[in-house]
């Protein structure tokens, strides 16, 4: 897959693609089975297969704290959609200047002067251009004036179902870790470099390794029994807090992982942590010695999940 990262990283061999636009957040199965449409068409004019999408995402720019959490970091969506054999990935840094454009400059000079596109595919919500003036309509009209196709993702289901990214966000915020596998076709996996901490889980007798989660709102909170790894290792299992760390007053959101069965060095290393299930809510203890009590039934439990699931 061949990484576009700006508009004015756009050569004129990438003018003739078919294309679909949107956050493809999560990279659910509802968006693999766009993908495989857009690909199915791809090969049917000979052309690339390319994808657009934005970072930050708009609603980040645009709500700030408030936007909706987001389940895919840019690293972890490149990933998963080279997995599935996407040609092309522009992603466009969404800024002020950017939203602000009229939705006719952005059709007539994006979409058709530098990208001619073919065959586009968008959700019936787009809304795009300054004061969201553009939309579904307006790209269809455009699409007969310049000769190009537009459909709609909704008529790409699961089954019956319409899976979206927000679904698959209520799943998580409920603690339904296997529902939102299902959904998403894939485990939900959150990444990131080791850091130092403080080391009081050391203190205790519990070392962590400490996940800075580069996110303005994390998507799930609570304690969790997780698989940790990185490239070419082995697959260590743990017990995970993604949290505030209430009882130490902690005041950032991090993923703090102990490992069951493991002893080294994990500093500097970008790892990836597999949410297996959840234990429990995170909650403020009166001590450390009851927050040690409280680890060592949450290693135990974790433990008897990955017993179970190995029987």
């Amino acid at each position: 897959m061949e990484l576009i990262r700006g508009i004015h990283n756009i050569l004129p061999e990438h003018h003739g693609c078919v294309l679909t636009i949107g956050n493809f957040d999560g990279i659910h199965r509802g968006h693999a089975e766009v993908i495989r449409n857009l690909i199915s068409k791809a090969h049917h004019f000979q052309l690339p297969a390319t994808l657009m999408t934005f970072e930050p995402q708009p609603q980040e720019l645009f709500k700030g704290d408030s936007a909706p959490a987001r389940l895919s970091l840019l690293r972890d969506k490149i990933r998963l959609l080279d997995e599935l054999d996407i040609d092309r990935l522009l992603c466009i840094n969404f800024t002020a200047s950017f939203a602000n454009q009229p939705a006719h400059e952005f059709i007539e000079e994006l979409l058709v002067k530098k990208l001619g596109v073919k065959y586009l595919v968008v959700g019936d919500d787009f809304c795009f251009g300054k004061g969201r003036e553009g939309n579904f309509d307006m790209l269809v009209a455009a699409g007969k004036e310049f000769g190009f196709t537009v459909v709609s993702t909704q008529s790409f289901l699961v089954g019956t179902q319409r899976v979206s990214s927000t679904l698959v966000r209520q799943q998580l915020q409920l603690g339904n870790l296997e529902q939102a596998r299902r959904l998403l076709g894939h485990p939900f996996i959150m990444s990131g470099k080791v850091a130092h901490g403080q080391k009081i889980g050391r203190t205790i007798g519990f070392p962590t390794a400490n996940i800075a989660l580069k996110r303005k709102v994390v998507p799930v909170r609570g304690v969790f029994a997780v698989k940790l790894y990185w490239q070419d290792s082995d697959i260590y299992e743990g017990v995970a807090n993604i949290g505030y760390r209430p009882t130490v007053q902690g005041q950032v959101c991090q993923l703090e992982v102990h490992l069951l069965d493991f002893s080294g060095d994990l500093y500097g290393k970008r790892v990836e942590v597999e949410l297996v299930a959840k234990i429990r809510d995170e909650q403020p203890f009166e001590s450390l010695d009851a927050l040690k009590k409280q680890i060592l039934n949450d290693a135990n439990e974790a433990k008897a999940l990955f017993s179970f699931d190995a029987s």
